[in-house]
């Protein structure tokens, strides 16, 4: 006890550190959390700017393309119109309700919650300011054997002229108007997935990236798929364009593109990356180590260079997924309190972590691509099938699906599985559990498949493609 007031002070109330709070105060710890947005930041991006406003938004897209395939099941279905403002209110108050259910369940966990900008004084103080009652600015300082740093991420958007015309996707949940014509910047995930979203509710969307395909990281054919079937879909891609520059005119803002050319849009998104959020919190001045972009450095176990600090989530830059959050929070818990009664300790492995991107079609990807397969093993088979499915049959729709599986030739194993098409997350979730447990090619063969269901592909795939 010796002069602490906690055992655990956690700054930041996103995935992470609500988790870490919520399971350390079970195990008996005293516990604080302080969040800079108080009840409304409880959650963090995932739940009040992320995954899920992200995923309703992705619904909604979803239903204008509904209503247009369902004619072709002879509904008659009059020419659908969205309301902006009511979807707007609509992701609003469920956000809202969750972050009282996140604040329930910390208090009945028995962790301190705390609102206010965390600083750390030195390493076992943590400086919050507030607000008093009156308005006027107050600070106050506790005490902790240990401090977790669990802030999360923020939006990069480089230095241009005009930088302060676009937007992030902090801001695009809200747009007011709706904007009829969207540019996008980026072609990581989160531009892929709003680049759909919005193309899908009905603007006009144009997405710029300098690479030289969108969704770098992820399989080369997947890539290269998805590329197309969003061009299908409506949204102007272009690659290898930069953005030199943005100036607002009477007719909206006009992008000024490298090749010269320049677009002019309502709204200007830019989705280039996300950064650790680590200003402010006063790491220089306690001495705790910092990588690139300000990423905090730890060890095996979360813990920084200052012994009593420990960080985990997206502020170290190591995999920067919900899932991955959570399951670091989990496993710092047991390594700081112990396990609980008749459990083992957890750990977290980096490795075959399924991910999805919410797009139209989506993507669901587990394990490694095969230019990754290929230099880590030896001789591989690539099993790959595309196909429209069962449903575009009478829908009207040309969306294709993609389905691929890389296997190690010597061992037989299935070191990864991808797809492009409908409930690509959602069937890819399965799969993983199968290559977690080092299923091979044989096991997938000797599984029976649901008929008729995109899903089936994965077990009925028989002869290889390539063999390379």
């Amino acid at each position: 006890m010796s002069g602490f007031d906690f055992d655990l002070f956690v700054i930041g109330g996103g995935s992470g550190g609500v988790r870490a709070a919520r399971m350390a105060a079970q195990r008996g710890a005293r516990v604080a959390l302080a969040e800079a947005q108080g009840l409304d930041g409880l959650g963090g991006t995932c739940v009040n700017l992320g995954c899920i406003p992200k995923k309703l938004y992705s619904y909604a897209a979803h239903y204008a393309e509904a209503f247009e395939e369902a004619r072709g099941y002879g509904w008659q279905v009059d020419e659908p119109t969205l309301d902006w403002g009511t979807l707007k209110r609509r992701r609003a108050a469920e956000i809202a309700r969750l972050n009282r259910v996140y604040d329930q369940l910390l208090r009945s966990s028995g962790v301190t919650v705390l609102s206010g900008w965390a600083r750390l004084r030195d390493a076992h103080t943590v400086e919050l300011a507030t607000l008093n009652a009156d308005g006027t600015p107050g600070h106050h300082a506790w005490r902790a054997e240990r401090i977790l740093i669990a802030t999360g991420g923020a939006p990069h958007v480089p230095h241009f002229q005009g930088r302060e015309l676009v937007i992030t996707s902090n801001e695009v949940f809200d747009l007011e108007p709706f904007p009829q014509r969207l540019v996008v910047v980026g072609g990581g995930y989160i531009a892929c997935e709003f680049a759909s979203i919005f193309n899908g509710l009905g603007a006009h969307v144009t997405q710029l990236y300098r690479g030289e395909q969108i969704l770098r990281g992820f399989d080369d054919e997947v890539r290269h798929f998805l590329a197309g079937e969003m061009s299908k879909k409506g949204v102007d891609l272009r690659l290898q364009t930069g953005v030199v520059a943005v100036r607002r005119e009477a007719d909206g803002l006009h992008v000024t593109l490298e090749d010269g050319n320049h677009v002019v849009a309502d709204a200007i998104l830019y989705a280039t990356g996300r950064v650790p959020n680590v200003q402010g919190l006063g790491l220089e001045a306690v001495g705790v180590a910092q990588g690139p972009l300000g990423a905090i450095v730890v060890d095996g176990h979360w813990r920084t260079n200052v012994p009593s600090i420990y960080a985990l989530g997206d502020v170290t830059a190591r995999v920067q997924l919900t899932p991955v959050a959570l399951a670091e929070a989990m496993a710092l818990v047991d390594h700081l309190f112990g396990p609980a009664p008749g459990a083992g300790a957890r750990t977290v492995r980096y490795d075959l972590i399924p991910t999805a991107v919410f797009t139209a079609p989506s993507v669901g990807s587990v394990g490694l691509t095969e230019i990754q397969a290929r230099e880590q093993f030896g001789r591989l088979r690539i099993y790959r099938s595309e196909f429209r499915a069962l449903r575009h049959t009478l829908s009207g729709s040309e969306e294709r699906t993609l389905v691929k599986l890389v296997v190690d030739d010597a061992s037989d194993r299935v070191v990864g599985l991808h797809m492009v098409g409908p409930d690509a997350g959602e069937i890819v979730q399965g799969f993983a559990v199968a290559l977690r447990c080092g299923a091979t090619k044989a096991q997938f063969d000797a599984t029976l498949g649901i008929h008729p269901t995109i899903a089936e592909e994965f077990v009925t795939l028989r002869e290889p493609v390539a063999t390379r």
